[in-house]
């Protein structure tokens, strides 16, 4: 373990954590950043998927009191029950087509950065129109939305298979079209990174079991904490920007990145 290594995984690690939780598709800046940093081999996979989950745990920290009062009283709260099953049906159609696809999408999908740059402008587009188009909200508690409304969001977030795509973009704007109001959308799409990540990331490390090494686990861990710290930064400050400014910031951020990340394969 060098110290370049570790001071990449300090740098990939602050990606993750700034961007895991804003629509503008965590995978998809890492991978470019690894291209333009040059780490394309395996490892380097496995270390992106891998340390989401120090950016989830900063969810779980934030989120602690509220996530905690749901778990002890589901035997006797309905409303507890209903938001948990409400998770569990998002979560549903991404656990089982990540499971189908998981090699496919680790294999192919992630060796294609004029598709991230694609999707990070398309994507960015979408964000533009939805911020200014979306239909008036109608449910404005993210843990009290109807469970049909819960899987409809679910098969939004089955688009973010696509890298470049995002996870919490395309949650946000699932939820937005079907009436749905920003901070409620931004919040479900937080709850619904807990569950998909750690999945993730027990996949990953199964699969990776014989390769790691106490080196690349210091290195996982470098990343780990980086991305939970300016995780738990954004996830502070997010809603309250969101609900100012609303989603265009991070649409026209995408389309910049995305252009930019074009223009370097094409012309650098």
């Amino acid at each position: 373990m060098s110290l370049s290594d570790l001071i990449n995984a300090l740098f990939l690690g602050l990606i993750e954590g700034l961007t895991e939780f804003i629509p503008v598709s965590s995978t998809g800046h890492l991978l470019l950043a690894q291209q333009v940093m040059g780490l394309t081999d395996e490892s380097w996979s496995t270390f992106t998927v891998m340390i989401q989950l120090g950016a989830i745990l900063a969810v779980v920290v934030l989120y602690f009191q509220r996530l905690w009062a749901v778990f002890i009283t589901l035997p006797k709260r309905a409303e507890s029950r209903r938001f948990a099953l409400s998770v569990l049906i998002a979560c549903a159609p991404a656990f089982i087509v990540g499971a189908l696809l998981h090699d496919f999408i680790k294999s192919y999908l992630f060796d294609s950065p004029q598709l991230i740059c694609w999707t990070l402008i398309i994507g960015g587009i979408v964000l533009l129109v939805i911020d200014k188009r979306a239909p008036a909200p109608v449910e404005h508690d993210a843990m009290a939305l109807p469970l049909s409304k819960a899987l409809l969001i679910g098969l939004f977030q089955l688009l973010s298979i696509v890298p470049g795509v995002s996870r919490s973009g395309s949650t946000i704007v699932g939820s937005m079209l079907i009436g749905v109001d920003k901070r409620a959308a931004a919040e479900f799409s937080f709850f619904l990174a807990i569950p998909i990540m750690v999945g993730a990331f027990v996949l990953d490390f199964w699969e990776s079991r014989d390769a790691l090494t106490s080196d690349s686990l210091a290195i996982i861990a470098v990343g780990f904490v980086a991305s939970f710290v300016f995780g738990l930064i954004v996830v502070r400050y997010m809603l309250d920007f969101v609900q100012k400014r609303g989603f265009a910031p991070f649409g026209w951020w995408r389309i910049i990145v995305g252009a930019a990340g074009l223009a370097l394969i094409h012309f650098g």
